[in-house]
């Protein structure tokens, strides 16, 4: 956790750019206003029921049955009152529910605004230059403060504005309620002496004391809060993610027979969660006993020590109420940070991982601004040139090399496992942050990585990513699922099911050259996309591409011989251990077909 300042100026640039700089910028400042008027008009109320209090006690005590009514019921002359005309507590009761209606109405309303303009800020940002896929390469993310970004965009961003915008107008009625009810107060507690020196105004002093104390007192035992909040959010972040896991994955963990290891795994996250709350729980107990004890006090203490004024006739019951409602006033809004001390801590929590994820973005965005260069090529050429290719952890993977790739004459590219070879096809694709070099690549290309991506949504919307749901019509959406091998999916397009479980690995890579036959990319890149499929199927779907596809060139990463023979030319990745990789091309010939 950073010091007060940094963590101040974190708060300020999350807060700023809304106010300040955003298209909804004149909006936000007219609710804003208008919620701290009506704030402002709850702390005159409370000014207005302080005076209303006095008459009324005072009313009681003298037995005065026409001002208790027309206090309760109407409006009454009264010197201390609005124009010199004092509120009915009716009258008075409506107002403020009014009021307090509409300020936490307004209050909502300006929540889900900021909120929605602060989602679509850092999804913008964590999208724009793939930075969430460079974060995903860091090694300690959590270190970095990138871990569950879906936590941090979903939940902490709600709770950021929520808590914001409470604390931030509670601080301001307590200051302006403070400045109202001091002056008030220091013209009712009169003077005393002590030690035979007068103490004018003995109660606003009293006051101040009391919530010092409490403050001290409150900040001693609460200060570790912050960090357990911190802490709370993250665990349990995890403990869903890994719950998320074990519903994507069902059906994996169903056949190796895994639950006892799953459970197990839950169960060590579930015991972090466990573990720290019981010290968020210890933690809490004793602010809770100090500040229970501290509002307990206050009920009696402004009584005890303004009752040998009463007792001595100074001043009526009336007066008394009066001095206790403005004590309790002063007294509350001086405890501000005793009372506010758990949300504090928790909004500092909110604000610290708001703030290091938006600095993780930043940084991995910026990652993208060297490295690669990246360029559009003629539709007939593929060109890496002085390409270096490195692994996150600065090992080498490949050094200073150049290839040429010329449309029409398609490539198998081969290699052990784990020489490289992927890494190659993310660098084709742009998406690879780690090394330096050009890389030219025609616009019309389309990559198939080994897992395809299934989104949410119909079974149309999952054929025709990443285009619109209309960018195809009917017949050529059909035509490339019998293509493709799927035509019994024809008649579900328009249902909404959990797709990436419904499907078989098999069926998902279909589905992804499903995509590619629609798209009908100049160049295909494809990572094992057929590695699911059988050696027939494999080779059908290959002979459907060539088919359908006949002036596209194929560049596909595999293993088996029966891939390769519908490729002209072979490209090997040789790398051995402790040194950089090295392409070496061979022909081969005759592909099948020719």
């Amino acid at each position: 956790m950073r010091g007060i300042g940094p963590f101040l100026k974190d708060a300020w640039q999350l807060a700023r750019p809304y106010f300040m700089t955003s298209e909804e910028k004149w909006s936000a400042r007219g609710l804003l206003l208008a919620i701290v008027a009506l704030n402002l008009t709850n702390v005159g109320l409370s000014v207005i029921f302080n005076f209303w209090r006095r008459e009324f006690y005072n009313s009681l005590q003298d037995k005065d049955w026409k001002s208790f009514l027309e206090l309760l019921f109407t409006f009454r002359p009264s010197d201390s009152g609005i124009f010199g005309i004092m509120p009915g507590f009716c009258e008075l009761a409506a107002i403020f529910i009014i009021v307090a209606v509409y300020a936490v109405y307004l209050n909502q309303f300006l929540q889900i605004r900021w909120r929605r303009w602060l989602t679509r800020q850092f999804l913008a940002e964590w999208l724009a230059d793939r930075a969430y896929y460079n974060i995903s390469l860091t090694v300690d993310r959590a270190a970095i403060g990138t871990d569950n970004p879906d936590q941090r965009i979903a939940e902490d961003l709600r709770d950021f504005t929520e808590t914001t915008l409470t604390l931030s107008l509670g601080l301001l009625s307590n200051i302006v309620s403070l400045g109202s009810f001091v002056v008030i107060l220091w013209g009712l507690s009169g003077s005393i002496e002590a030690f035979g020196i007068p103490i004018p105004g003995y109660m606003v002093w009293v006051a101040l004391g009391y919530a010092i104390i409490g403050t001290w007192l409150t900040h001693l035992v609460g200060r570790p809060l912050a960090l357990l909040n911190f802490r709370q959010q993250r665990v349990e972040a995890d403990f869903r993610y890994a719950l998320l896991r074990i519903r994507e994955n069902m059906e994996s963990i169903a056949l190796y027979r895994g639950e006892e290891e799953e459970r197990v795994t839950l169960r060590e996250r579930f015991t972090a969660v466990v573990g720290n709350w019981r010290q968020i729980m210890t933690r809490t107990k004793l602010l809770n006993s100090l500040t229970n004890g501290y509002s307990q006090v206050a009920v009696v203490f402004p009584i005890v020590v303004a009752a040998p004024r009463y007792f001595s006739g100074a001043i009526q019951l009336g007066g008394l109420m009066q001095i206790v409602g403005a004590f309790s006033q002063v007294q509350g809004s001086m405890s501000w940070f005793v009372d506010s001390y758990a949300s504090l801590a928790q909004w500092r929590a909110i604000v610290e991982r708001l703030a290091t994820f938006h600095r993780a973005i930043v940084k991995a965005r910026a990652e993208t601004d060297g490295g690669f260069i990246k360029a559009e090529a003629p539709a007939d050429t593929v060109r890496l040139h002085d390409v270096t290719m490195s692994l996150p952890d600065g090992t080498r993977l490949l050094d200073g090399a150049d290839l040429t790739l010329t449309a029409g004459h398609s490539l198998v590219i081969t290699g052990r496992t784990g020489s490289g070879k992927s890494t190659l096809f993310r660098v084709l694709a742009g998406i690879w942050p780690f090394g330096h070099g050009s890389v030219e690549v025609p616009p019309k290309s389309f990559f198939l990585p080994q897992r395809p991506y299934i989104p949410l949504g119909t079974l149309r919307h999952v054929i025709t990513y990443p285009n619109a749901v209309d960018a195809f019509t009917p017949e050529e959406i059909s035509q490339a699922l019998i293509d493709a091998g799927l035509p019994q999916l024809i008649s579900r397009l328009e249902h909404d099911d959990n797709w990436p479980q419904r499907l078989s690995g098999g069926e998902q890579q279909r589905i992804a050259l499903a995509r590619a036959l629609l798209a009908k990319p100049d160049w295909i890149f494809l990572d094992e996309a057929t590695a699911s499929l059988d050696p027939d199927a494999e080779e059908e779907l290959y002979h459907v591409l060539k088919q359908r596809l006949p002036n596209t060139t194929l560049v596909s990463i595999a293993h088996r011989p029966s891939v390769a023979a519908f490729h002209e030319k072979r490209l090997v990745f040789r790398r051995e251990e402790g040194k950089t990789g090295a392409l070496v091309q061979q022909a081969i010939a005759p592909a099948v077909g020719e």
